[in-house]
């Protein structure tokens, strides 16, 4: 079994201006010259932890991390302002050109999956690998097996606390109403419905309880910018064409991947993974019999370590330029 490599300090860390009077917090660890991973976090919203580092030997990797618009250290905490799927693809690209990166590694979950997909069909050319968690496509479906009805069937008790904070006449449109909350001026019902929002998603991300992801996500200022970030980005489908990831495959066409999903994963059920899989072909999927959604489950640590091990084999000094 594979654990998390030892905690690291970045060597570097920045604030960068994307524009739109964001600024993005960017921060290096690792081997200068290592090959370059880029980590892609989830939510959108959740930021990046410093756990995030430890999936990658620091020996062989340039590790980067980033708070996408919104999230963790990046300002304007929690803006909604020009905050879509095609700025922070944009944002990914300026981080590639600000570092002078030809190629990298992608290594995104849940959310970070989604961005890292629509981001590789879009500069398939930068990419030299993806490694891929908890995959969320990003469908009308997948939404609603979330927020308004499926997983409710599993954690009955935590979905009466996601329900709480809504009356029963709005209940046939969670999403609405928990979005017209969250983006409202009523501070008391705003911090309310994050908290709600927040911590159904922490209940529902393990296999096992887990203490300190419940405690994670209680953080006032990470339950802000997550809900209020992820309910502005599902109300509109995450900016996406409904099947669009799909539908883009063929330009994942040469890209190695690997794919990683637990079988009792509550957020992202298995089938994304699998539908994704099916059509891109440079694709392996690893299903994690015994694991959930969130990547502290020791067998998805296991998984994610096992696979940039080998991405690092695969694109080492005698492989391809990394320049």
């Amino acid at each position: 079994m594979h654990i998390l490599y030892p905690d690291i300090k970045p060597y570097q860390t920045q604030m960068l201006s994307v524009g739109d009077s964001h600024e993005i917090y960017l921060e290096q660890s690792g081997n200068p010259d290592g090959i370059p991973a880029l980590f892609v976090h989830g939510g959108p919203g959740a930021g990046t932890q410093k756990m995030d580092r430890r999936f990658f030997d620091p020996e062989h990797y340039r590790i980067i991390l980033f708070d996408q618009r919104g999230s963790g250290r990046s300002t304007p905490h929690a803006s909604l302002e020009c905050n879509t799927t095609a700025h922070l693809v944009a944002d990914m690209e300026a981080i590639r050109l600000h570092l002078g990166i030809e190629r990298w590694l992608l290594f995104g979950g849940s959310w970070g999956s989604t961005l890292s997909l629509v981001y590789a069909q879009a500069y398939s050319q930068n990419i030299l690998g993806m490694i891929l968690r908890g995959v969320f496509l990003s469908r009308r479906k997948d939404i609603d097996w979330f927020y308004q009805e499926g997983a409710s069937m599993i954690f009955p008790d935590y979905w009466e606390d996601y329900l709480h904070p809504i009356p029963v006449e709005e209940r046939t449109h969670l999403l609405s109403a928990y979005h017209q909350r969250l983006t409202g001026s009523n501070e008391l019902a705003k911090m309310a419905c994050a908290k709600a929002w927040s911590l159904w998603e922490a209940h529902c991300a393990t296999l096992r309880p887990s203490v300190d992801l419940i405690d994670a996500f209680s953080d006032p200022h990470r339950a802000l910018s997550l809900s209020r970030i992820e309910a502005h980005y599902f109300m509109q489908g995450s900016f996406l064409d409904e099947n669009q990831i799909l539908d883009n495959a063929r330009a994942l066409e040469g890209i190695p991947g690997v794919i990683v999903h637990g079988r009792y994963d509550m957020i992202c059920p298995l089938d994304n993974a699998q539908a994704l899989h099916h059509v891109w072909h440079d694709s392996q999927l690893h299903i994690i019999r015994d694991a959930g959604h969130a990547s502290r489950e020791p067998s998805i640590i296991d998984a994610l370590v096992r696979a940039t091990r080998a991405m690092a084999r695969r694109f080492s000094d005698d492989g391809p330029s990394l320049a």
